[in-house]
């Protein structure tokens, strides 16, 4: 009888009630009772203790809260037309309606600006095509200042700011910027509704709101959960998003994501979709970025950065490895600029960036931001790995300019001129000295499957240093890699030259 009682409430508790039913004895640990036997657990004594999530009934009370503060964007823009031959006339009708359905009722703004009742004769020039495009947005001051994404209203000839009652209100642009794809609007009123930046970095797992105004479809609420954090998405330079779960589609950008509390954890700005339209994956600029970009705006109306002067590039485990670094951790400066502040101050190629004042860098990125958040002209320390040991220099920083960023060479390096005596075969690769007169090792050829070719070394790369050592000759290459031996080290730190760029590398010495 017992056994058959114990076998029907095995089938209806599970295993781990039933241990508590059974009586078991002799097993170390601990009995977890939360509210009835159904829920019971055995725990570990070094199991981790989860407590219990405080699940709200819902978030309608902090909706209505914000959604007086966030606004739909209406924007009107100019772009170049382009001729399109139909039924022998030429019409300029060719309409751009990135953020609205085709049935929305702003399409019908396309009879103002051509299409078949709007032609034009076949002998004119194509006139600007005008469009409309929709995005979100929200007031962040009683006086009426407005943030949204710079990409809303890029090129716009007129903002209009729609709030939740539908007044609308006419937006004077205070200022943009592109590298973080935000921007600042302005409109008349006071003691407007407005809404407040969290103060402490929300964490993964947190629940977010994102309210905005998709497909031209206002006042929209979605819920989810902070995904990831420190997300490099791409095409922004200073990047640092928070990976987000709740909806978020077309005409959402620059619109608030809240927390719990209704402050503004970031602004919705970009979507990963293979179709165009959700798929559960959207990043927001977080709050610590945009109040730092917002500022400036507000009181300049452009955004200065700081700016050291050097090309910069992760730091790998062969890397790290090749020059003694415990984890690969920082970023590797491939070249300073000859006349930029880092150069001045006497930082050299081959130095590994570990921490800026206090603050600990991780990879290049995290360099380029961090830098970019002090103040031109303000002093930073540099905390550098620089022959095997750590090292400390101060750089007084320079102004990032559009065009210091902006500065690439578009011509190609010259192929440099491949000579034939002296071929010296190691590691994998084939090398002949530098023809050009600018010294190093030239790569001849790459050894299929070899440690150089899996490191992405090839065929016309110039080796520039081996340990930070310059090589224009077999003797100087077997000279440096001896001495990389001699450290017992079993990576080598390369610098290699491509078309210009400079790079480096951390190659096994084992073949």
């Amino acid at each position: 009888m017992r056994s058959t009682v114990l076998s029907r409430t095995r089938r209806w508790l599970g295993a781990s009630a039933l241990a508590i039913i059974a009586g078991v004895s002799g097993v170390t640990g601990a009995y977890v009772l939360t509210g009835s036997a159904a829920n019971a657990q055995y725990q570990n004594a070094a199991q981790i203790v989860v407590p219990q999530a405080n699940v709200q009934q819902g978030f309608a009370d902090l909706v209505e809260a914000v959604q007086p503060a966030v606004v739909s964007i209406l924007v009107e823009a100019e772009a170049p037309g382009r001729q399109v031959e139909r039924r022998g006339r030429d019409f300029n009708f060719e309409f751009n309606f990135p953020d609205l359905p085709e049935n929305h009722p702003f399409r019908d703004f396309f009879d103002q600006f051509g299409g078949p009742r709007g032609g034009q004769a076949p002998d004119r020039a194509p006139r600007p095509r005008q469009f409309m495009a929709a995005g979100s947005g929200f007031i962040i001051s009683a006086d009426g200042y407005v943030v949204t994404n710079n990409h809303v209203v890029s090129d716009a000839t007129k903002v209009t700011v729609i709030t939740e009652d539908g007044t609308e209100k006419v937006a004077t642009v205070v200022g943009t910027d592109e590298r973080t794809d935000l921007a600042v609007l302005k409109i008349e009123g006071e003691d407007l509704p407005f809404v407040t930046f969290e103060d402490t970095a929300s964490r993964v797992g947190d629940w977010v709101v994102a309210v905005g105004n998709p497909f031209g479809l206002g006042g929209t609420v979605t819920v989810g959960v902070i995904s990831g954090k420190g997300r490099d998405i791409g095409g922004s330079s200073y990047g640092d998003f928070l990976q987000i779960d709740a909806a978020v589609n077309t005409g959402n950008s620059g619109g608030p994501a809240f927390n719990v509390n209704g402050e503004v954890v970031g602004v919705n700005t970009a979507i990963y979709s293979p179709n165009g339209g959700n798929v559960g994956i959207a990043f927001a600029i977080p709050a610590s970025t945009v109040k730092q970009i917002v500022n400036q705006l507000i009181d300049t109306g452009s955004v200065t950065r700081g700016y050291l002067g050097v090309a910069i590039q992760d730091v790998t485990k062969d890397i790290a490895e090749g020059v003694g670094l415990s984890t690969a951790t920082g970023a590797i400066i491939s070249k300073p600029s000859a006349d930029g502040p880092a150069a001045a101050a006497g930082i050299k190629a081959g130095d590994i960036v570990l921490m800026v004042d206090d603050e600990k860098i991780d990879d290049a990125l995290d360099l380029s931001r961090t830098i970019a958040s002090h103040a031109p002209d303000s002093t930073v320390e540099l905390t550098l790995w620089r022959d095997g040991a750590e090292t400390k220099l101060s750089v007084k920083l320079g102004t990032l300019t559009e065009e210091v960023a902006n500065a690439t060479t578009d011509e190609e390096a010259p192929a440099p001129e491949v000579i034939e005596p002296e071929v010296t075969k190691t590691l994998g690769m084939a090398l002949v000295p530098n023809g050009d007169g600018s010294g190093g090792m030239l790569v001849q050829s790459v050894e299929d499957g070899s440690q150089a070719a899996e490191r992405g070394l090839a065929t016309g790369d110039i080796i520039l240093q081996v340990d930070n050592q310059s090589v224009a000759s077999a003797a100087d290459f077997d000279k440096a890699i001896e001495g990389v031996k001699g450290k017992g080290l079993n990576t080598a730190l390369i610098m290699v030259d491509r078309n210009g760029a400079t790079r480096f590398i951390g190659l096994p010495l084992a073949e």
